[in-house]
């Protein structure tokens, strides 16, 4: 083999999964068809959930400390404002962090780690045999000519236009697109802030500074029909939609850069075909309401790359990588059913107002309300179902109803940050997790625990410490003795009154121990 794992695309997905595949141990190439970043930023920040998953690894004082990572408490849904720290731990996300700021952070960390980024190579062809066959090879376009590669896995982190995902074979199905909207970052127009949109007659728009002279704008006229993505937006196509909207002419002024997307909603039937597997716009294309797109590929990517790395080590046991389709394609379901609700509420036009106007009545006068949708937009709120092989709600309250034993109300949940005190000093269930390995937290000193795990001592740490309550009040490590939390931040296992011996859970996710 040339490599363990392709890589398609060096967006935030497709990096963020080759460093979680180099923590994992496994080989990696990262195909990407520019020849240099566009620097051009989509996105302006990722959410609460996506935050942790960058802090589990060590990765946000990158990004910038105190006042230069801004964490927004307010958020919305839909256009309707309010604040999310009903949630413990709540907050809407980082902002006002352009994508390829993102980007720059992640290929540093995905190179430090040893991951091989190809820029100026595009994937042209997947050769015949990846459904069954022992590896999957591809052709490259390069500068020097077309090459082919060999790998065990291939996987597609090259947005919503995938080529990946096109000759692969994949099913796409969902929702065509209704309309188009517009997106651009534009010089001397001395815009008022809009940040969170004004609606108007003929549409919506919003615009924020991004910097001395420069603010970003997204119009979303009504009536402007859906149009081929290949076709070129121009500046002044956007000046006309913006004047329309709102009466004012910012014709004078120019762009950095224009672009235009839409309402298109769909999500592949399988995120894995084979040897070949999806991740992030790839595998699912959607509104971009709340900035949930990025994130949601980042977490793809981490609940992915951990997988992934074990059935390329010999590790993993049976099912483990395809409950990254059970459990992220019930995760991606959900996040296409909250972006289209927001697109109805916003974008609606004039008949959609009772509908926004219910849903302001609700987020004001109800805190369960407030906390349901905080967590469905932050991402705060997934739960894989782990009681059972197979299945995954991947949403709040996700469980086996058919289950006879109790389920821990913090299994399947991610583990937050806890802070801990132990014989090594302060640490927190985040920090220990900076290596990608699974962590068994032993909060009773049981010896026979410690014991018990060792055998999977070469792919899980067990820490013995004490936890602290945390500020919030909300302790949902109280009563438990022991918690096995895997490499992705989610609770895998814990042990209360009942099961005591961590050994099947270990077998569950971590493959088979070694023998002393």
């Amino acid at each position: 083999m040339d490599t363990d794992v392709i890589v398609v695309g060096a967006g935030p997905t497709g990096l963020m999964l080759a460093g979680e595949l180099r923590l994992g141990g496994a080989r990696v190439v990262v195909l990407e068809r520019l020849a240099r970043p566009t620097g051009q930023s989509r996105g302006l920040g990722f959410t609460a959930r996506a935050m942790e998953t960058f802090d589990q690894r060590g990765l946000l004082p990158r990004f910038g400390q105190g006042e230069t990572l801004e964490i927004s408490p307010m958020g919305h849904f839909g256009g309707v404002q309010f604040d999310y720290t009903v949630l413990p731990d709540g907050h809407f996300g980082a902002r006002g962090i352009p994508q390829n700021q993102t980007e720059a952070v992640l290929e540093e960390w995905a190179a430090e780690l040893g991951a091989d980024i190809r820029r100026g190579a595009e994937l042209v062809e997947i050769a015949d045999g990846f459904l069954d066959g022992d590896h999957v090879e591809v052709a490259v376009a390069t500068a020097g000519g077309v090459e082919r590669l060999r790998a065990a896995y291939l996987v597609g982190c090259d947005g919503g236009q995938s080529r990946t995902r096109r000759l692969a074979g994949f099913d796409f199905p969902g929702l065509p697109a209704t309309r188009t909207m517009f997106l651009a970052d534009v010089l001397g127009c001395n815009l008022k802030p809009r940040f969170l949109g004004e609606r108007l007659p003929n549409g919506m728009v919003m615009a924020a500074p991004l910097r001395e002279g420069v603010d970003r704008i997204i119009v979303c006229p009504h009536g402007a029909p859906a149009r081929d993505r290949d076709d070129d937006v121009t500046f002044a196509e956007v000046a006309r939609a913006w004047q329309h909207i709102t009466g004012e002419d910012i014709s004078g002024g120019s762009a950095d850069w224009v672009s235009s997307f839409s309402d298109a909603t769909r999500q592949v039937r399988e995120y894995r075909r084979g040897r070949v597997l999806l991740a992030g716009d790839a595998a699912h294309i959607h509104l971009p309401a709340g900035g949930q797109g990025l994130s949601t590929g980042v977490q793809d990517a981490a609940n992915l790359g951990w997988k992934l790395a074990a059935e390329i080590r010999g590790t993993a046991p049976a099912g483990l990588l395809d409950s990254y389709h059970t459990e992220r394609h019930a995760v991606g379901r959900r996040l296409l059913m909250n972006t289209r609700a927001q697109g109805i509420v916003f974008l609606g036009g004039e008949q959609s107002d009772p509908l926004r106007e219910l849903f302001t009545e609700l987020i004001g006068g109800y805190d369960d309300v407030k906390r349901h949708l905080a967590g469905i937009v932050s991402h705060l709120d997934i739960r894989y179902d782990l009681t059972a092989a197979d299945g995954a709600d991947g949403t709040e309250g996700a469980g086996s109803p058919d289950s006879a034993a109790p389920v821990h109300p913090l299994l399947g949940r991610r583990i937050g940050k806890r802070p801990l005190t132990g014989a090594g000093g302060d640490t927190d269930t985040v920090r220990l997790l900076r290596g990608g390995r699974g962590v068994l937290l032993d909060l009773a000193d049981d010896a026979a625990l410690r014991s018990a795990a060792a055998p999977w001592a070469d792919r899980v740490d067990v820490v013995t410490a004490v936890a602290k309550p945390p500020e919030d009040g909300d302790d949902l490590l109280a009563g438990a003795d022991a918690v096995l939390v895997r490499p992705d931040g989610y609770v895998a296992w814990v042990v209360g009154d009942t099961e005591k011996d961590p050994a099947p859970a270990l077998g569950r996710w971590f493959g088979a121990g070694r023998s002393a």
